[in-house]
């Protein structure tokens, strides 16, 4: 239960700040950088009198009507969620604390902030295995009748869409609205490696029976042990191999100094780990 509660405050958090970079940045300024947000700013301009909110709301309903027939129902309760309380924080930001001109008149610095923003709200909807739905589910579309990859689809269709703004709102607006899509995209990635991050940790130690024990009973990790031999003297020792989180490296780096301040570390940042507990292979 907990665990669930975590997940739904840390859900709807992302999509706050999501919502902020809509109403606040993207929105005064034209940016239509991709997504149901994109092309809803595309839309009010073309029919102010119908909020941006209520666009999202309604672009994704079509998209999940459309998702159903060409995907069947596999979006995942999380994703449904996110996207309708995506459309309903701007429609609520909208009645709050609405705008009638940019925060300033630099909108490259309001588009860097604004990005930086939502980038970080998406990662953290991600690492909730959700998303914000909208064109994602046009992504998967064209990746099982096309099989194009989902994230060159994703990148595909917003550019589309910022492609739009330029038409629109002239070639300044659209060419702001491209290095949104972009910049997004990297800080997002950037931000899923910085929650995701686990280390490979190497451990040579007199104690290695009670390190080990320690990995396995409190941290509640595997292990690997083999057998080296030293160069200089060769000793045989026991090495220890773990795959840890911050949290985890940090409790067994401070048991290991109470244990053996002499114990050799070595610690490296992996990227990516696929198998066992950590992501599926496919």
């Amino acid at each position: 239960m907990k665990k669930k509660l975590l997940t739904f405050i840390n859900i709807n958090l992302g999509v706050l700040l999501v919502a902020i970079n809509v109403h606040f940045f993207l929105s005064p300024n034209h940016l239509a950088t991709g997504g149901v947000s994109g092309l809803s700013i595309v839309l009010n301009h073309l029919m102010p009198s119908i909020s941006i909110g209520v666009f999202m709301i309604i672009a994704n309903v079509a998209l999940f009507i459309i998702g159903i027939i060409f995907l069947g129902f596999s979006f995942g309760t999380k994703t449904i969620y996110a996207s309708f309380a995506l459309s309903g924080m701007v429609w609520g930001l909208e009645q709050v604390a609405p705008l009638s001109h940019p925060l300033s008149d630099d909108i490259l610095i309001q588009l860097i902030i604004g990005q930086c923003i939502a980038a970080s709200g998406m990662a953290i909807v991600f690492n909730q295995r959700a998303s914000t739905g909208g064109t994602d589910i046009l992504a998967m579309i064209l990746n099982k009748y096309f099989s194009i990859e989902i994230g060159k689809a994703v990148l595909f269709s917003d550019l589309l869409i910022a492609l739009s703004s330029t038409f629109i709102f002239g070639p300044k607006v659209g060419m702001y609205a491209f290095f949104g899509v972009i910049l997004n995209g990297l800080v997002i990635d950037y931000m899923l490696q910085k929650f995701n991050t686990n280390k490979e940790v190497v451990i040579i130690s007199r104690y290695s029976n009670e390190i080990r024990s320690y990995i396995v009973q409190e941290l509640g990790k595997g292990a690997t042990i083999h057998t080296a031999k030293g160069a200089y003297n060769f000793e045989e020792k026991e090495v220890i191999t773990t795959i840890l989180g911050r949290k985890e490296f940090s409790k067994l780096k401070h048991y290991i100094i109470s244990v053996d301040h002499k114990a050799f570390i070595t610690v490296h940042n992996m990227n990516e780990i696929l198998g066992q507990n950590f992501k599926r292979l496919a």
